[in-house]
């Protein structure tokens, strides 16, 4: 099989498959515990960082989960996971600002880390609740992040939205709220979801 995940089911590879699994296509996995598999040279000549997840796809290597999204939807286009190349700026403004500013101000919200004026003004997220007043009012003014049609975008975003939400690291606004339900009512998460559990 030319398409293989390397994932642990407690990980951001739950990202991955459910992109996978959205994809549709036959797909290889493999994995990898944390403190071997992860860090055997084998592993580190395909993602040197010793993290999951990792995909191959013939002769290409794609890591980081916001990559890899993108990625696939490009490489698959009969999914239909991405927009036409002239309506893609939603898209694009959303797979990635949830990779930059979400991620970071939700793990720094965890750490306990909050920036001062100064610092706001040099982090790419500026602050908290502005960065989840940003993302909050984009999947207001549509049922999905690049408008009417779920994408990638949404695979990766809303997954950077859904897994804090589960561990009480975010407070749900009621859009948001609205948007992770559709999430989770699709099929393709389903199944994601049963495999990894």
């Amino acid at each position: 099989m030319d398409l293989i995940l390397y994932t642990n089911p407690q990980s951001r590879g739950r990202t991955a498959r459910f992109m996978l699994e959205e994809v549709g296509v036959p797909y290889e996995t493999v994995i990898l515990d944390y403190e071997g598999a992860m860090k055997t040279p084998e592993y580190l000549a395909i993602n040197p960082m010793g993290k999951v997840p990792a995909l191959r796809h013939g002769d290409q290597t794609v890591t980081e989960c916001a990559a890899i999204c993108a990625y696939l939807a490009d490489a698959f286009p009969d999914a239909g996971l991405a927009p036409p190349p002239a309506r893609r700026g939603d898209y694009y403004r959303w797979l990635f600002f949830a990779a930059g500013p979400v991620e970071a101000a939700i793990m720094d919200r965890y750490r306990k880390l909050e920036p001062d004026d100064e610092q706001q003004r040099m982090l790419g997220y500026g602050d908290f609740d502005r960065t989840i007043a940003a993302i909050d009012a984009a999947v207001t003014r549509h049922p999905w992040l690049a408008g009417d049609d779920f994408s990638a975008a949404d695979v990766y975003a809303g997954s950077q939205i859904d897994w804090p939400m589960q561990f009480g690291m975010l407070t749900p606004t009621p859009a948001l709220s609205d948007y992770v339900e559709r999430l989770r009512a699709r099929p393709a998460y389903v199944r994601a979801n049963a495999i990894d559990g």
